[in-house]
């Protein structure tokens, strides 16, 4: 019985901390969108600034009346390596070199028409995205993105039947008008 509690414990911790982390992105999507990004980062700063001083200031007035010697509340983060390594930056630097080298061979492949069909297909992504630009600015796109990955495994958790049966139906759909 005491295994299953823990779970339970467990489940609320990850929906906390997903609730914590989406709470986040959209409260500084939308600071963004009101705000420039100047400063919004002012602002967090300021907030976080605010709290370790605070934080600071209550721990050494605490210690100052209990009389102990706990020292700095932050020395085990102060002491801490945080530094980034080489090897890491090389490691990320190189996978994103070949990400950006495929894209260019892609773009150019698209633009000089070295498939017509392809190309066509891209003009008409284009095409749509002008007119979805035109109702969102890329900022919108990003609130809305953010809110549909975070509620969507929800959605689905919720309703899997329906959209599998649903998901199964169009898949089916588009098989048969691609293979006609």
């Amino acid at each position: 019985m005491h295994f299953f509690y823990k779970i339970a414990e467990l489940k609320h911790f990850k929906q906390y901390r997903t609730g914590v982390v989406f709470g986040a992105s959209l409260f500084l999507l939308l600071s963004l969108s009101v705000c420039s990004i100047i400063s919004v980062i002012s602002y967090v700063a300021l907030a976080l600034l605010s709290v370790t001083i605070s934080f600071r200031i209550y721990k050494g007035i605490l210690q100052a009346v209990q009389k102990s010697e706990d020292g700095h509340p932050f020395k085990m983060y102060l002491d801490q390596d945080i530094g980034i390594s080489s090897e890491l930056v090389h490691k990320y630097s190189d996978t994103t070199l070949v990400h950006i080298n495929c894209v260019i061979k892609e773009l150019r492949r698209l633009f000089l028409v070295e498939d017509l069909v392809d190309s066509l297909k891209f003009a008409v992504l284009m095409w749509i995205l002008t007119y979805v630009g035109a109702l969102f600015n890329g900022l919108t796109l990003l609130i809305l993105g953010l809110i549909g990955a975070f509620s969507w495994p929800v959605i689905y958790e919720k309703h899997q039947a329906q959209i599998d049966h649903y998901y199964g139906l169009v898949n089916k759909q588009i098989k048969d008008v691609l293979g006609k």
